[in-house]
């Protein structure tokens, strides 16, 4: 089981919706999409083990991935998509406000770059609530970039650790994100991204907008923003059709793909040995 499919805990998620441990997940054996992806659902460089299985959140990653020549590919759906299922909102629900507003992160190899004050002074004329500011580890273990927004006076939030070699992963990091989201009115990020699609799915209201900032390394094979902007015009601005959004959401996020737990356990080959 290659150790990014621990990645938030999602291989930990579909083993609770096929009714397993979830501390301890069974292998999966094959490679499962941990974010969402304009490309063929991993980084242009990921090495593949010969024959494994591709687990795509939805059929556009497939498709790509048949474009490049590579194969042995499976729609299921998103993780996310079955943490909804397995921890509905309460109710009644209660009354939702402000926006959780994500930056464009980084990752261990990378750094991201831009006008941190710009963005902040953007999002202050343009949310009329409250703003709870989520960073991501990288970005919130920097005390340089994490002051700029706690100085500013926002909420700052971390979700925990995706974790490295089975080594560190928050397990429940997909589940605070979730109980954060649906805190919130809208949910707005300055690049479309993983967490615009997990807000929309979870009932908030989605914008896009501001310096979409640079990564060290960044690697343009898949077309990078001009691709998005493409591509996903109808996910980007500050003001965003709320229908349209969650059509798009429902395509990328792979909801027609979802599977049983019955059919879950038989594609991983989870199924009690006799």
């Amino acid at each position: 089981m290659h150790h990014h499919n621990h990645y938030y805990g999602q291989a930990h998620i579909l083993a609770r919706y096929a009714g397993l441990e979830y501390d301890q997940p069974p292998r999966l054996r094959g490679y499962l999409q941990h974010g969402w992806n304009i490309g063929c659902g991993w980084n242009p460089v990921h090495e593949f083990y010969d024959g494994a299985w591709r687990f795509t959140w939805s059929d556009a990653p497939r498709r790509r991935g048949h474009a490049l020549g590579r194969r042995n590919y499976h729609s299921i759906g998103a993780p996310f998509l079955y943490l909804l299922d397995l921890v509905p909102p309460p109710e009644p629900e209660p009354e939702r406000e402000g926006t959780l507003w994500f930056l464009f992160h980084g990752w261990e190899g990378g750094k991201i770059q831009g006008d941190h004050q710009r963005l902040i002074d953007e999002i202050r004329e343009t949310e009329t609530g409250p703003v709870t500011f989520s960073l991501y580890y990288t970005e919130y273990d920097r005390p340089e970039v994490r002051s700029y927004y706690e100085d500013a006076g926002f909420r700052v939030v971390s979700f925990g650790r995706r974790g490295f070699s089975y080594e560190g992963t928050d397990r429940q990091f997909l589940h605070k994100q979730l109980a954060e989201l649906r805190k919130h009115k809208r949910v707005a990020a300055n690049r479309l991204s993983t967490a615009i699609f997990y807000g929309i799915a979870a009932g908030c209201e989605p914008a896009v907008y501001g310096d979409p900032m640079e990564m060290a390394g960044e690697n343009p094979l898949f077309g990078g923003q001009s691709r998005i902007e493409r591509l996903w015009p109808e996910l980007l601005g500050k003001s965003i059709d709320l229908e349209a959004a969650r059509a798009t959401t429902d395509l990328e996020l792979g909801k027609d793909w979802m599977m049983p737990a019955a059919e879950l356990r038989m594609l991983f080959d989870w199924r009690e040995r006799v």
